[in-house]
């Protein structure tokens, strides 16, 4: 079900703005998905933004371009611009999912401006939580059939028979280079101490939600489906006592 096929039942009243936070591997991208689908909301991650807007050819796509080429990282004002771009855009009119951005507090004061100037605001960050030693444990065990590309686990899904591909019978079996925990455990000790911060920020706010993502994905799903079901009964009542007004 495509974000255009979304639930007949779920009635666009105001544009919802959700914001997604979570280290690598706490499942932000799937979560994000399966909420554009179920609400007709559109997923924006800072990296296809980039690669769209450079695409497209825009004013911003190609200042984008120039700093990818030459190796540097994009700077916030260049990110901000493509997101400004993007959002003004009919298919963003039922909100938008923000994956991956902001990941400092700059950006966040500068999403905000952005949000105001077309009339929108953030109606919930969301912190996907999760177990630090499990998941380095959960990404650190995983390996793929070199053959097929099967998904394996140390722990939760070996092959029936070690070093063959219960899918293909292939025998080569690879491991991403940083998928080790050494270089994991160093992933979310960068992503804690860069979102500290933005948790802090939308504490202050009072948009804050967190979800346990050591959960199945049903669940977590779930949990965010809730979340986003109360912003749209809350929307329904601000307008209504506006309306009274």
């Amino acid at each position: 079900m495509s974000a255009t096929n979304a639930d007949p039942h779920i009635h666009d009243v105001n544009p919802i703005v959700l914001i997604l936070l979570g280290p690598p591997g706490a499942g932000k991208g799937t979560q994000a998905r399966i909420l554009e689908e179920k609400f007709g909301l559109v997923q924006l991650s800072t990296g296809d933004l980039l690669r769209s807007a450079v695409a497209a050819g825009t004013e911003a796509g190609k200042q984008a371009k120039s700093v990818m080429e030459a190796g540097g990282l994009v700077s916030d004002d260049i990110v901000i611009s493509v997101l400004s771009d993007r959002i003004a855009q009919p298919d963003c009119s039922k909100g938008v999912i923000l994956d991956g951005f902001p990941r400092t507090t700059v950006q966040a004061g500068e999403l905000d401006n952005v949000l105001d100037n077309s009339k929108l605001k953030i109606n919930a960050a969301i912190s996907l939580e999760v177990d630090d030693s499990e998941m380095v444990t959960r990404i650190s065990g995983r390996f793929t059939c070199g053959t097929c590309g099967e998904g394996y686990h140390d722990v939760y899904k070996r092959p029936k028979v070690d070093g063959v591909c219960d899918k293909c019978g292939g025998t080569h079996m690879k491991r991403r280079e940083d998928d080790n925990p050494e270089t994991v455990a160093e992933r979310l000790k960068a992503y804690h101490a860069q979102t500290a911060p933005l948790i802090t920020y939308y504490q202050g706010k009072e948009i804050l939600k967190t979800v346990n993502a050591m959960s199945d994905i049903n669940n977590i799903s779930n949990a965010l489906s809730n979340i986003v079901n109360t912003l749209r009964t809350d929307v329904k009542k601000d307008i209504g006592m506006k309306q009274e007004v």
